[in-house]
């Protein structure tokens, strides 16, 4: 098989109805060894880790905040973070809004209170925040030097529409948001992607490999470049049209266990 590290999104991708890992998705994907199999997500460290107990891959890198951050352990790979310049005009718009922003670096996340939003988020991931002020999180970052690895941004559609289209008439060079959800709103570097990262990876740590010696499952707008670049690209039967539209491959739904369905096949091929 030409397929040499396999890597997986995970809300909407790997992870059942319940947001959890299936048995049969663990017992396909401890069965790989020893060919990689990587998390890429938009999700922060602490929110994929407790996966990767589950399926014994401690030992391999992580993908975070849509190639934000890149860790082996606790070593940081890769970093590229939001300017606080662009920070601040972002929590400026908001503050006019009902939008909950959530705030990220490496291990931090902040919230400026425990609503709707951020209970829920909690309990999705499950990583419980730090209460604390916008602007006192923004002070103290400050100070360390410190950007954003992702905003989160979540709220009413309309009102997230209005988001969208301010970042696209101020920042659109800086920052790109991802909808993972009308409700939704995954602000990121505009500098780094999932494929970007899938090559900084590759090249500090699998530097005999290629882009083409991955095989990748996704489902979303965050996993479309990812998806066409790589030897394999799979969607779920869930994905966007656009995601299916690029893959090489269709797989069955998150909840019908897609991804381990499609590794059974591809192992005994």
């Amino acid at each position: 098989m030409q397929t040499k590290l396999i890597c997986s999104d995970i809300d909407g991708t790997l992870l059942n109805k319940d947001r959890e890992l299936s048995e049969k998705s663990i017992e396909v994907i401890k069965d790989l060894s020893p060919i990689p199999f990587i998390l890429i997500s938009s999700r922060m460290p602490q929110a994929m880790q407790h996966l990767q107990q589950e399926l014994d891959i401690t030992h391999l890198p992580l993908i975070c905040y849509n190639g934000g951050l890149i860790i082996d352990g606790d070593d940081v790979l890769h970093s590229t973070e939001i300017n606080m310049d662009v920070i601040r005009a972002l929590v400026d718009f908001c503050s006019g809004t009902q939008i909950h922003s959530s705030l990220y670096h490496g291990r931090e996340w902040y919230v400026p209170g425990m609503d709707f939003w951020a209970n829920r988020e909690s309990f999705n991931t499950k990583v419980i925040p730090v209460t604390q002020a916008i602007e006192m999180t923004l002070d103290q970052w400050k100070k360390e030097g410190k950007g954003a690895h992702k905003i989160m941004c979540m709220g009413d559609p309309a009102e997230l529409d209005r988001l969208v289209a301010f970042i696209e008439n101020n920042y659109k060079e800086q920052i790109v948001g991802y909808r993972s959800k009308p409700t939704y709103l995954e602000i990121s570097p505009k500098s780094i992607t999932k494929k970007t990262s899938l090559e900084t990876l590759l090249d500090l740590h699998y530097p005999d490999l290629g882009l083409h010696n991955v095989m990748a499952f996704g489902d979303n707008y965050n996993d479309v470049d990812m998806l066409s670049a790589v030897g394999v690209g799979v969607a779920v039967e869930n994905a966007i049209t656009e995601a299916k539209d690029v893959a090489d491959h269709k797989t069955a739904r998150n909840i019908d266990d897609g991804v381990a369905l499609f590794l059974e096949g591809a192992l005994s091929s």
